[in-house]
């Protein structure tokens, strides 16, 4: 099989297209012909070595699968050689998804819902389980309540407005003023364009001095140092991005405010619950842009480049048949 090997920690050029044995599947695993998988921040922070001390190189990366099942190994019942499926391979836990076969354990594989295609359920397995685990799991959004969502165009982000809505919250996002109308249409009903507003400020106001009740923080730095000021009494921070920093969370205490720092589990009922979604029409991924199994360091190049123009997630066709544009 073809696969794309992380030989070295460092730039996009650490990876080098390799033709490597097929896996075989053992007791409770299944072999899945990968169609296609997509780039998270995850994947370059793990090419860089921000995780050297948990992944053992030369390895093979990457953190969606969406395919069909090959081959089941001995105990598989919940899945038959041609099934459609869709899942997050273990992170840090063996063989990740750059390549055209995976194994997996049967117990975190999901069926694909019927209404996506390879390309889209790739670009949504690991965020939308992100999601979920951060917005239902962690921070227990309620319905009426209300959501600042920082990054609403990003991978992450525009699937969390579009949870956030299927709860009936009412959302706010920062975004830049080029991507007002793509985070409108996903359901955002209140956009603060953080390059010429204080989106603390942005909130209050719009909220008459309360606050949101949930801030979802996708971008770290700054940004989560100072999303306690948007907070309502008894509110909760939820971040997905790792504090390099020490923070100052005096603001959030005065507010009686939760902080939940997420790193996603992998498991089948997540996956069921998107399905479940999606098939009611109210999840559905974006996906900006595709590359080839091949040009992966180039979209690992692409993700990491400021203002990207990527709306929603960068997605790669494993399986040089399907059909989606490039672009």
């Amino acid at each position: 099989m073809k696969a794309i090997v992380l030989k070295s920690f460092g730039g996009p050029e650490s990876f080098e297209l390799r033709d490597l044995p097929k896996p075989v599947p053992h007791a409770g695993q299944v072999l899945v012909r990968v169609h296609a998988t997509s780039i998270n921040p995850l994947d370059y922070q793990v090419r860089r070595g921000d995780y050297s001390d948990l992944v053992q190189l030369p390895a093979i990366t990457g953190h969606d699968v969406s395919g069909v099942v090959e081959e089941v190994g001995p105990g598989v019942t919940t899945f038959s050689p041609g099934d459609e499926v869709w899942y997050t391979p273990q992170i840090f836990d063996g063989p990740g998804s750059y390549a055209e076969y995976h194994v997996a354990a049967e117990t975190i594989i999901g069926k694909k819902p019927a209404s996506l295609s390879h390309i889209e359920a790739a670009s949504l397995s690991l965020v939308g389980g992100t999601v979920w685990e951060a917005l239902i799991v962690r921070a227990g959004l309620r319905v009426g309540e209300s959501i600042l969502v920082h990054g609403g165009a990003g991978g992450v982000g525009h699937v969390a407005i579009q949870l956030a809505k299927a709860m009936e919250a009412r959302v706010f996002s920062t975004v830049r003023e080029a991507n007002f109308e793509f985070v409108r249409r996903l359901g955002a009903d209140g956009i603060i364009d953080y390059q010429k507003e204080d989106y603390v400020d942005a909130i209050m106001r719009e909220t008459g001095g309360r606050g949101v009740d949930v801030v979802f923080d996708t971008i770290g730095g700054n940004t989560l140092s100072r999303s306690p000021d948007a907070l309502a009494q008894l509110g909760r921070v939820v971040t997905i991005v790792d504090t390099a920093q020490p923070q100052n969370i005096l603001h959030a205490w005065g507010k009686n405010a939760s902080y939940h720092f997420v790193f996603t589990r992998q498991n089948r009922g997540k996956l069921d619950e998107l399905s479940a979604l999606v098939e009611r029409g109210q999840l559905q991924p974006h996906v900006g842009a595709v590359y080839s199994l091949a040009d992966i360091p180039l979209a690992h190049t692409r993700l990491e480049s400021p203002n990207n123009g990527v709306r929603g997630k960068i997605a790669i066709a494993v399986d040089h048949r399907l059909s989606e544009s490039m672009e």
